[in-house]
């Protein structure tokens, strides 16, 4: 059996148009409530192998909060925004946005200061490629939904424009399986057997 990751959306710690890049706050209530309303169904993802998260508190909080224990994983961390870290995209736009219109249509763009989106796919993807390979491990994984995009434009080899496509919902499950260099994306849900006629 091939390596299992699953990845889990950190809880949220603000609405979705006051997020900010690199946001180092911790879970607000409403985030603590759907930790609490979703444990039972994503406790059982506590039977990894391996459990991981980004060092984010968030992610952090959200780990513990459903019972996995994580290791942080500095290689999970949120891309490094540079002078944006703490901005939103529309207070980075409102400084800066010829800057702001070069980093998003360009990969390699960093008029930031920091880190590129191609170089964040690649760290996030040098981290899938280097799990364990044991058959049938299972690794979960708690992230910012930034670095979940992230793994997935490199585990399916999509260009890095596919980043911006990508919706990942708080408290969201992802999984891929595979090995290093090698992933697809699993989807998991009820299977439903065909009736007999």
């Amino acid at each position: 059996m091939p390596l299992r990751v699953t990845f889990v959306a950190a809880a949220r710690s603000s609405p979705l148009l006051a997020e900010r890049f690199e946001d180092d706050r911790p879970l607000d209530q409403a985030g603590w409530s759907e930790v609490e309303h979703a444990a039972q169904e994503l406790l059982p993802l506590a039977a990894a192998e391996l459990r991981y998260c980004s060092p984010t508190p968030r992610s952090r909080a959200t780990g513990e909060g459903l019972g996995y224990a994580p290791l942080v994983q500095l290689a999970l961390r949120d891309c490094d925004m540079g002078r944006w870290r703490g901005l939103t995209l529309g207070e980075a736009m409102a400084r800066e946005p010829e800057a702001v219109d070069a980093w998003l249509a360009d990969p390699r763009a960093t008029p930031h200061g920091g880190e590129s989106l191609m170089d964040f796919i690649t760290r996030v993807g040098g981290w899938l490629d280097t799990r364990p390979v044991d058959d049938g491990c299972r690794v979960v994984a708690v992230a910012e939904p930034s670095v979940i995009r992230a793994a997935l434009v490199y585990a399916l080899k999509a260009p890095p424009s596919t980043y911006w496509n990508i919706d990942v919902r708080p408290l969201s499950t992802t999984s891929v399986t595979g090995r290093g260099g090698r992933w697809n994306l699993r989807f998991d849900g009820v299977s439903v057997q065909p009736s007999r006629a």
